[in-house]
């Protein structure tokens, strides 16, 4: 393979080390970042100053805080607007799924009732009994329902919006907590605009006019036009879904927002990008730190320890995209296709493959090579990725384009069915 990477003193390379830092992390939407201005400034300023072992411990802190950061969100409304709905779309959890929060369920308890992700133990929905439902004052409520623990509220209506949710919206403002309005059920409305006016339904109108119709309610108890997001649990891949979660992660503190990109449902190429996006920084952060202690990468021949940890995250990649083995098998049931119809589709479960011609390290130095080539040699200038950091970005990006495709599959496939 040729010689990717070029000789520079031990100061001009820490100092092209900053400057990559900054750039790389410009390249980056303000709702996908992970790391807050303050951390780059910090890991920058460590660099420039020569303070390697302070680089490391920065990075090490940093990773270890968005792995392991709680994320507590609070979901409320009065019974049937959907809250059970809507908290199993956000797990992606499928209704009937044994760990699925019931629907259809007359609320009767002033319990907070909370569910966690099936894949991130650290992200828990809570499902909150509306404030209409229950004999209290909104700051007792609050109180009663732990309100310190949430990082941010969701309400939801399925008709208008009442006096009862803005005193609630108002006192949540009051102690500098997020809340999000959430209009549910647009597509059953839809639906049913559509059966009684056939001849003069007109999507985007009617959609205005839910919106316009909660806005009013507003007015009326004279409380600051909110933005409103409709939404459909059936299909959160349409309507204000997607403007909704920008917005969350907008306002999210930055350690907690690779937590929630995670755990968000692959609905669409977006959310599949923004996975994507959170992880390649992760990763980039792991080669800063690589990159910083070592003058010169290492580049020859694979180890059996480098090749078994490229296959621990291949296969985390694969579980976080839902392109590993069980979520196919799953997948291909919910489709009713043939899974090897799936597996014939994706790339990823070949990629460590064994062929009789190279040897598995020949493989992945070619995957190197190839991966340069498209990516003009080194990703950011100054910065030096170690061969397994380059490979983790080619499997990553690999994994990536297989959630896109299936994705793509699951789209035609239910189209076809209906």
């Amino acid at each position: 393979m040729g010689d990717i990477f070029s000789s520079t003193s031990y100061n001009e390379e820490h100092q092209n080390l900053a400057s990559s830092m900054n750039a790389y992390f410009m390249n980056f939407k303000v709702e996908n970042k992970i790391l807050s201005a303050e951390t780059i400034n910090l890991i920058k300023s460590n660099l420039e100053k020569g303070y390697i072992d302070s680089v490391g411990a920065v990075i090490d802190d940093v990773l270890k805080e968005i792995d392991s950061a709680p994320l507590n969100i609070a979901v409320t409304g009065e019974s049937g607007v959907g809250k059970s709905s809507l908290i199993n779309a956000l797990r992606g959890v499928g209704y009937e799924e044994e760990d699925a929060a019931p629907t259809g369920v007359v609320e009767t308890t002033m319990k907070a009732t909370p569910y966690k992700h099936p894949r991130f133990p650290n992200v828990t929905l809570w499902d909150l009994p509306g404030i209409g439902t229950i004999n209290f004052r909104p700051q007792d409520y609050l109180r009663k329902v732990k309100f310190g623990e949430y990082d941010f509220f969701i309400i939801i209506s399925a008709t208008r919006f009442r006096q009862n949710d803005a005193q609630f919206a108002e006192v949540i403002k009051c102690m500098k907590k997020n809340f999000y309005f959430v209009r549910t059920k647009v597509d059953i409305d839809l639906q049913n605009e559509q059966k009684s006016k056939p001849k003069n339904f007109e999507r985007e109108e009617i959609l205005q006019k839910i919106r316009n119709n909660c806005l009013a309610s507003f007015r009326q108890i004279k409380m600051d036009k909110p933005q409103i997001f409709l939404v459909s649990t059936h299909d959160v891949s349409k309507y204000d879904f997607p403007i909704l979660i920008d917005t969350l992660l907008k306002d999210l503190p930055a350690q907690k927002r690779h937590i929630f990109m995670l755990s968000l449902p692959n609905v669409t190429e977006e959310a599949i990008e923004r996975k994507r996006d959170s992880l390649r920084q992760k990763i980039w952060l792991k080669a800063l730190k690589a990159g910083a202690l070592a003058t010169l990468p290492m580049v020859g021949i694979f180890s059996d320890n480098d090749i078994k940890k490229l296959e621990a995250s291949l296969k985390e990649y694969r579980v976080l995209f839902g392109v590993d083995d069980i979520t196919l098998q799953n997948l291909a049931e919910n489709l009713q296709v043939p899974v090897e119809e799936l597996q014939a589709i994706i790339e990823s479960p070949k990629l460590l493959e064994k062929k009789k011609d190279e040897s598995i390290g020949e493989r992945l130095l070619k995957y190197v090579e190839r991966f340069c080539s498209a990516n003009g040699g080194l990703l950011a200038t100054g910065l030096y990725f170690r061969k397994n950091f380059y490979l983790q970005l080619h499997f990553l990006d690999t994994v990536t384009n297989d959630a896109k495709t299936l994705l793509k599959k699951t789209v035609s496939e239910k189209l076809t069915s209906h």
